[in-house]
């Protein structure tokens, strides 16, 4: 994470795409007003999950048992 930049917020006011779209990961920036701070923004935050795949987990769980008896408690759920 890189050291907070400081902004006033006239300069914010003025340039707020282009601060918006220059912040990269772990970025911050410190909006002030005259000496304090009164807003932050951060950059993205890196994902630590890959994209899901649809049917990853196949053969990955095992029904011991076929029971249908605990379904009937959901039955005025069901159509």
């Amino acid at each position: 994470m890189s050291t907070p930049i400081q902004i006033s917020l006239d300069e914010v006011q003025a340039k707020l795409p282009e601060i918006v779209h220059g912040l990269g990961e772990g970025d911050e920036v410190v909006i002030v007003e005259g000496k304090r701070p009164v807003a932050r923004l951060l950059g993205p935050v890196p994902t630590k999950r890959g994209s899901r795949t649809p049917g990853s987990a196949r053969g990955r769980l095992t029904v011991l048992v076929e029971d249908d008896a605990h379904l009937q408690d959901f039955g005025g759920y069901m159509p």
